[in-house]
């Protein structure tokens, strides 16, 4: 049975790894500064032992992107994903900031509340740029950090010039046509065969979210992330992992070996046969490099 706040278009999920991921998302009303009210946050959390792994996802994405990973690291390892504010599941105040500051507030405070011990930080895409962001500003909660196609060299997004009525609605309803999202899918995958109808409803299903748009539209009006400075990078003091798609055609592999000149503790490794995405790619290998670097 699947959780009764999530969409009821999860009920269309066929794949048995994002069934079980799905079914096993839960809630926790989360205190922060952002609001007088606690933001309901949605997780997940398995297994035991460890340094606990946290996985962030990308943009406009859920819990429901670490589908394929987060079991093979929970066999080994405690392991939690969480949906950002103003991401996937997890609840969207009106009024809220959604912005990088509110999100690494959000994400402080849902550390706190629920794991209060030092992680290994994992941040794919946007997640990515989450991570650096969380790891600078709370550098004494991030044991190490790995990043999975890493957004943070480049800034911006290309939608901030549509952000201002009433094109801030066309932007996002254009973000949400189903043409659009599955275009976006397909350029992620090498192997094009893995842009099933499962993985659309993986990243469709908090479109159902109530005020999706407006949060989307608040997010990118902030500007989103911006390009992380050398001297940001070189602070990073966090042994890091720099996992990368051999052929990504979402942010190129240029900026692979930039983050690797970058971060002082880095190392870089190329998962092969794989897009923007090895960690749905090619979970196994992805797991295994997490789990050696994380010993």
């Amino acid at each position: 049975m699947f959780p009764s706040f999530l969409p009821s278009t999860v009920g269309q999920l066929t794949e048995s790894t994002s069934i079980t991921l799905a079914e096993n998302i839960q809630s926790q009303a989360i205190a922060t500064p952002l609001t007088n009210q606690a933001i309901t946050t949605t997780y997940v959390q398995q297994g035991t032992g460890g340094t606990p792994i946290l996985l962030i996802h990308g943009f406009d994405s859920s819990v429901l992107e670490f589908r394929r990973l987060l079991p093979l690291l929970a066999r080994e390892n405690e392991t939690w994903a969480v949906d950002l504010l103003g991401f996937g599941f997890t609840e969207r105040i009106p009024g809220t900031p959604f912005s990088p500051l509110a999100i690494k507030t959000h994400l402080y405070h849902f550390w706190k509340t629920l794991i209060n011990q030092p992680v290994i930080v994992v941040g794919a895409s946007m997640g990515g740029a989450a991570a650096i962001d969380f790891t600078l500003t709370y550098p004494e909660v991030v044991e190490k950090l790995v990043l999975i196609d890493s957004a943070g060299v480049k800034g911006g997004s290309p939608l901030t010039k549509f952000m201002f009525p009433p094109l801030d609605a066309f932007a996002a309803n254009f973000l949400r046509n189903p043409q659009v999202r599955d275009r976006i899918s397909r350029a992620a995958y090498k192997n094009k065969l893995l842009a099933s109808l499962d993985a659309q409803c993986c990243a469709a299903s908090h479109l159902e979210m109530p005020y999706w748009s407006q949060s989307i539209i608040t997010f990118t009006k902030s500007g989103g992330y911006t390009a992380f400075k050398l001297p940001q990078l070189s602070a990073i003091v966090a042994p890091t992992l720099i996992l990368w798609g051999d052929t990504d055609q979402i942010l190129g592999t240029v900026d692979a070996k930039k983050f690797q000149q970058a971060i002082p503790q880095s190392q870089l490794i190329w998962i092969t046969d794989s897009g923007h995405v090895p960690h749905l790619e090619q979970p196994e290998i992805t797991a295994q490099h997490i789990l050696q670097f994380r010993d």
